[in-house]
């Protein structure tokens, strides 16, 4: 699914202020991040998925869905600064995901506050001669606005975050909630907006489980948008560990700024995409809403889609964090 032009005005509605998606995101990260979910996995046969350039992919294969492993990244070339929880001149490891872990394991597992939120890890062995292997746990002031001391190509240093909640996911998508996080500090949002609203139909249940001999679409269950404000130059995210596509999901479309929030379950999308955050269960219902406004049919690359008579402005803001 391809960015849509529109030529019409952006819809002015209350609804965005609830989103939210977990990073924040918007309402969604905020509503995209904000409108964020933990999903439920199930089995599926057949379907469409958003394949590149916004081409609709047919794929037929009876497969049971893996369950998804943990991942720890972080980005090259990026040095974070905050207050050290565990000195890296005193702890070495072998590798960034090694460094991740570490200040991971200072989470606590029943959702209190995380001891370490940010680690800083140097892996170039020439460029960092005997600082090769220290890892610096750290915890920053303001989680959602980290220290950043130098970032560019002559940084010998790999940083990464760790969140306490899960609406973003920064240890398997940290450019992608990196972006996010640099998306907080913009004055306006002029231009992020919903276009494409498709309800679950009869195809999907309430819980995003697909109904069995049911087709996949459409409509395919999702509402789609871009997160590219006016007057911002966008540069394409690297792919990332991309995981199964379940109800609640947000997902970049290729390498954004279009995205997707999943009204259901696709795992016949074959991980493809790469999911950086989820919609709060309680914030469901205003994706849903979204799917019922008005829309009109469309045809993209010989696929029918609906799109929305008003769009559906998209702010990104933060909102109170645990961690």
């Amino acid at each position: 699914m391809g960015r849509r032009q529109s030529d019409s005005e952006l819809g002015r509605f209350a609804l965005l202020a609830l989103f939210l998606m977990g990073a924040i995101f918007c309402c969604m990260v905020y509503l995209f991040l904000s409108i964020v979910s933990n999903p439920n996995s199930i089995t599926v046969d057949s379907v469409s998925e958003l394949g590149e350039n916004g081409r609709e992919v047919a794929l037929g294969s009876e497969e049971e869905d893996e369950e998804d492993g943990e991942c720890c990244g972080g980005i090259e070339h990026l040095e974070l600064w905050g207050d050290a929880v565990r000195w890296g001149s005193q702890f070495k490891v072998n590798s960034s995901e090694e460094c991740c872990v570490a200040c991971k394991a200072m989470c606590g597992d029943q959702g209190g506050p995380c001891l370490c939120d940010s680690w800083v890890f140097c892996g170039n062995r020439v460029a960092c001669g005997l600082r090769f292997g220290e890892c610096w746990l750290k915890k920053q002031k303001d989680t959602l606005e980290p220290d950043r001391k130098d970032s560019g190509d002559l940084v010998m240093w790999t940083s990464g975050f760790i969140f306490g909640e899960r609406e973003l996911f920064p240890d398997c998508a940290p450019h992608s909630v990196a972006y996010i996080l640099e998306m907080l500090q913009v004055p306006h949002y002029a231009g992020c907006h919903f276009y494409r609203a498709e309800d679950r139909g009869s195809f999907w249940d309430s819980l995003g489980n697909h109904v069995e001999n049911a087709p996949f679409g459409p409509p395919f269950a999702l509402i789609q948008g871009t997160l590219e404000a006016h007057g911002i130059i966008f540069k394409n995210i690297p792919t990332e560990v991309s995981h199964a596509v379940r109800r609640g999901s947000v997902a970049w479309i290729d390498s954004g700024p279009e995205f997707f929030i999943s009204l259901a379950n696709h795992f016949e999308w074959k991980k493809v995409y790469t999911v950086f955050g989820s919609v709060l269960p309680e914030d469901m219902e205003i994706a849903e809403k979204i799917a019922q406004l008005p829309s009109k049919q469309e045809v993209w690359s010989s696929i029918n889609v609906s799109v929305l008579e008003r769009p559906v402005d998209l702010w990104v803001r933060r909102i109170k964090s645990n961690s």
